[in-house]
């Protein structure tokens, strides 16, 4: 299966602390990898370094054939461009409606008509059954609201990688359970590849198709979460446990 990312000795220190000692890891075409880790080991610095927000120390990072070390700033912003990004906050414009929000990253497509711009837009609420909100002001949705319509504008561009940031945090369990579902969805429609940065185990079961856990600076597991699950390490074990 070809690989749309690559890392390999990946390593990151702010200042005396070593956050990130040693990180190797592949992400397949199609392919869903959730990253479990206590707060603190790096989880969200990993893929930070991977669309080069956060400048890695050493290691190398292969993003769709290119080494990110090696482009200029214009071949960094085209790539970043293949790449979607869900932060927790879900970093909407809470200044625009929802609809502006959706127009905007499409300025640059200088190519499209107003009426193409209106009909993706449309399209990108009713994948997430949320055409109703267009008008509304960020501040006017609840959280999972605005996590789904985070999500829909960042797919607005068609993305080839996805990147979550802990995408069901502050959600309660049924919500929680829809954006999985979404997040899901959006890769067996789309065929995104996707890395999930997640504590929330039923997130994990719902979307992984590979699981790694990180700690200590490295990858200490690697696998199904079935796999995982019957793992004789301590710490490993401890995230599937129902609490």
């Amino acid at each position: 299966m070809d690989n749309v990312l690559q890392i390999e000795h990946l390593k990151k220190s702010f200042g005396s602390k070593e956050v990130l000692k040693d990180i190797s890891l592949t992400l397949a075409k199609g392919e869903n990898l959730v990253v479990l880790g206590k707060s603190g080991t790096g989880k969200s610095v990993l893929i930070k370094c991977i669309v080069k927000l956060i400048e890695a120390d050493e290691g190398k990072v292969m993003v769709l054939d290119k080494n990110i070390d090696e482009l200029n700033k214009n071949e960094l912003n085209l790539l970043r461009k293949k790449i979607g990004f869900l932060f927790q906050s879900a970093a909407l414009y809470d200044s625009m409606t929802v609809r502006e929000n959706f127009e905007f990253p499409l300025r640059d497509l200088r190519n499209l008509t107003q009426e193409e711009i209106d009909a993706r837009v449309i399209e990108a609420l009713v994948n997430v059954g949320l055409e109703d909100s267009i008008d509304k002001m960020p501040t006017e949705l609840s959280g999972g609201m605005r996590k789904r319509i985070g999500l829909a504008r960042t797919l607005i561009l068609n993305p080839e990688i996805m990147l979550y940031d802990e995408p069901t945090t502050g959600l309660d369990p049924i919500t929680s359970r829809e954006i999985s579902q979404l997040i899901l969805d959006t890769q067996k429609k789309r065929k995104t590849s996707s890395i999930i940065i997640t504590h929330d185990i039923q997130c994990a079961r719902i979307t992984a198709n590979r699981v790694i856990v990180l700690g200590d600076g490295g990858i200490i597991a690697e696998g199904t979460v079935e796999e995982l699950e019957q793992s004789k390490d301590e710490l490993v074990h401890s995230f599937f446990i129902q609490k």
